[in-house]
């Protein structure tokens, strides 16, 4: 998803997950990896609980090599 599509995300968005509760799932911004998680259902709701957040200089590292 682009940061632009992210950044007017607010209460109440949908956003469409390609996995079901319980399965893995990578984050991705722009295409670049920020984080890998886990299908969860709160209160008859998806998300995603976060496992691993890669560390802002590794995001910078892999944004100025190109992945």
């Amino acid at each position: 998803m682009p940061i632009k599509h992210i950044l007017q995300l607010g209460q109440g968005s949908v956003v469409e997950l390609d996995a079901l509760a319980g399965e893995p799932m990578d984050v991705l911004v722009n295409g670049y990896l920020i984080a890998q998680g886990e299908v969860v259902v709160v209160n008859d709701k998806f998300g995603i609980r976060l496992t691993d957040v890669v560390t802002p200089s590794e995001r910078l590292r892999r944004v100025s090599k190109g992945g």
